[in-house]
């Protein structure tokens, strides 16, 4: 760094402009105050905050710490997703910093993503409740920021897609998905299935997500795919139905969710996902005549009712040609 030519008096990063005190970082001029008092207790407060790791990465590491005890595992992950996110782009920020049109630049510049953008603004909002509780912000910047309108997804896998997904996939994968179609549950309940879960009534799910209690009876089908799951190739035998060749540990979403997804391309499936299973099998299992409501474990029909209608197509019966044909003759 070259030595100052002017202004040797001021500490680094601070420099006199326009009858005021600036803070200098990566080309961004901060205004801390317009005496050289202010400016000083500005800039230690700075460089207090970069040695103990302060500013808003360890606010929002002290609100995940918060959550911890109190979200589900998943719903904590993608939390942590949001956080790693944040952390990065507002490194250089102290709390009482960020400001509104920060939060709306940072929901424009993910516009491209919407989904994400809202769930990341979502838990940068309940971040900065907990800075105004703890009177690190005088208000919330997130209030007033509206979120993107999110397209509900009607996706519906039909049974030739599923059946092309299924004829590239490892019989490792393919165990999985067959199950998450066959009892409707979301798939970290269905990778967390204990061979004690497991009974002539059926499989006993506890859901992650909403703490419903549920088993889904035992037929053919799900007693094939069991006995599938236990015959791969093991060092040892897991507590778990799905485990990983070598280490015999519970197999993890991300690896299922990415298996997935190359399985699709590889069959040429275009636009699936993971969770396709589970709208695909509510929607088939009312079609089969089957409560879909009580297999999705769903406490308001509603739910239910969003799950189907957006996959269902209805089939409409045109008008013959009978009688106009014998007009013709």
């Amino acid at each position: 760094m070259r030595p100052r030519k002017k202004d040797r008096d001021l500490p680094a990063k601070v420099y006199r402009k326009h009858g005021a005190f600036y803070y200098v970082h990566q080309n961004k001029w901060e205004r801390i105050g317009s005496t050289i008092e202010e400016a000083l207790e500005a800039y230690a407060r700075k460089v207090k905050a970069a040695s103990t790791g302060a500013g808003m990465p360890k606010l929002i590491d002290d609100v995940l710490k918060q959550l911890g005890t109190k979200l589900k595992p998943n719903t904590l992950l993608q939390y942590e997703a949001a956080g790693n996110r944040l952390k990065e782009i507002l490194a250089e920020f102290e709390p009482h910093q960020v400001k509104a049109k920060h939060v709306a630049s940072i929901k424009n510049s993910m516009a491209a993503t919407p989904n994400m953008a809202n769930r990341v603004i979502s838990f940068l909002r309940t971040v900065c409740t907990y800075a105004v509780e703890w009177q690190l912000m005088d208000s919330n910047p997130c209030v007033g920021i509206r979120r993107f309108e999110e397209k509900k997804r009607d996706r519906y896998l039909t049974d030739a897609e599923l059946a092309a997904i299924l004829a590239v996939s490892t019989e490792n994968m393919r165990v999985i998905y067959l199950m998450a179609y066959l009892t409707a549950q979301r798939i970290n309940d269905v990778l967390n299935i204990k061979l004690a879960d497991i009974s002539d009534e059926g499989i006993a799910f506890k859901q992650q997500k909403t703490d419903k209690r549920l088993i889904v009876a035992m037929t053919a089908d799900v007693k094939d795919i069991i006995a599938r799951a236990k015959a791969l190739p093991r060092s040892a035998r897991g507590l778990t139905l799905f485990t990983t060749k070598r280490t015999c540990k519970p197999v993890i979403y991300e690896t299922v969710k990415q298996q997935f997804k190359k399985a699709s391309e590889r069959a040429g499936v275009k636009d699936a996902t993971l969770h396709d299973l589970r709208a695909k099998s509510i929607t088939d299992a009312k079609k089969q005549g089957h409560d879909p409501q009580k297999l999705a474990g769903h406490s308001d029909p509603r739910m239910t009712e969003r799950y189907i209608r957006l996959r269902e197509i209805d089939v409409a019966q045109g008008p013959a040609l009978a009688k106009i044909a014998t007009d013709e003759r």
